[in-house]
């Protein structure tokens, strides 16, 4: 078994995480605490990659991040490179499927603290940040971590997004999902079952830790 394979899939599941931990941490602190104007609708387009086949997403980033999109032909006149079919957009398309899970954790997590403790602080004069560095998330940080860790599983697991837009190239975008599916295709059954394993193998060890996390919450509540 390559073992490339499997460092390249985990690469893009982190870098997927790590690109939606700070957008879910914003956009739920907007949505739940600040309770801007359409928070509403911010809301919808937080579920909305949920919703939509991963295909669809897929198609929508190819279309953005391509030569003639608008973001793929910025990057390309500035860098000189092209993000598609590499593995950055891959973890893009990861990101995008993945980010709804993550996302509805995170915002569970800081709904879930106390407001009372909130307001505690603002009236010994301390500001928003202050108040959401040292209350909010200090108190939601293991419910954060589990809806990261949600994300990270579905991250590992990407496929229909990931094919529209990165290929399934061996060794550059190719990841765990798309070899399976490739190994299915060519009847290496063999292989493929022992990449099945693996990807069990993956999402069991995160799943465990994640509801340890929730576990682990819900006792400190």
């Amino acid at each position: 078994m390559d073992i490339s394979l499997i460092l390249l899939t985990l690469q893009i599941a982190v870098v997927a995480t790590v690109i939606n931990l700070p957008i879910a941490i914003g956009l739920s602190w907007l949505i739940v605490k600040r309770r801007v104007r359409g928070s509403f609708l911010l809301d919808v387009l937080v579920s909305l990659p949920l919703a939509l086949p991963p295909v669809v997403s897929g198609y929508f980033l190819l279309l953005l991040l391509g030569r003639e999109g608008p973001v793929g032909s910025l990057i390309r006149d500035i860098l000189g490179v092209d993000i598609v079919f590499t593995w950055v957009a891959a973890a893009l398309a990861s990101a995008v499927v993945s980010f709804p899970l993550m996302a509805r954790g995170v915002m569970t997590a800081i709904e879930g603290v106390d407001e009372r403790l909130e307001r505690s602080a603002r009236s010994l004069g301390a500001g928003a940040l202050r108040v959401a560095f040292t209350i909010t998330l200090p108190l939601a940080y293991r419910g954060i971590m589990a809806g990261v860790l949600l994300g990270f599983v579905r991250a590992l697991s990407e496929f229909g997004a990931t094919i529209v837009v990165a290929g399934n190239i061996p060794g550059r975008t190719q990841t765990l999902p798309l070899a399976i599916f490739e190994n299915v295709q060519l009847g290496r059954d063999a292989d493929a079952l022992r990449l099945v394993g693996v990807s069990i193998a993956l999402a069991v060890a995160t799943i465990l830790v994640h509801n340890w996390l929730l576990s682990k919450s819900r006792t400190k509540d």
